[in-house]
């Protein structure tokens, strides 16, 4: 009998280990802006696509040039960098979506104003 609840536990972890590594298995990397890359008017970017949480949003620019800045929404809707914000400014930045709404947007004068920005919902 105890051997039956031992394998029926064996069991259970094993596809418990299973759907974990399916989830991972199943997330997915995105290239803001596509061929163009992370440039103005990639605001309508995010648009028929669905994401999900651990989805990878991969920022290709001249870092030079732009940066990439996680914001609240307040700070995404007024175009603002506030005061502890994660600057990113590799030019190739990888970055893992949590479960919500991010928002990101780009610090150089006026680019955000230019649409330079992107709010991505993830399931």
């Amino acid at each position: 009998m105890a051997q039956g609840r031992g394998s029926a536990v064996a069991l259970g972890l094993a596809l418990l280990c299973l759907l974990i590594h399916s989830e991972i298995a199943e997330s997915a990397t995105y290239t803001v802006g596509d061929s163009q890359g992370w440039t103005f008017n990639v605001v309508n970017w995010p648009r028929g696509k669905r994401f999900r949480a651990g989805d990878v949003l991969v920022f290709k620019y001249s870092p030079s040039a732009h940066n990439v800045v996680a914001v609240s929404a307040a700070a995404y809707n007024r175009c603002l960098s506030p005061r502890g914000s994660r600057v990113f400014r590799s030019g190739n930045d990888r970055i893992t979506l949590a479960r919500g709404t991010n928002y990101f947007i780009c610090s150089f004068a006026g680019h955000c104003q230019a649409g330079m920005k992107i709010a991505v919902t993830a399931a």
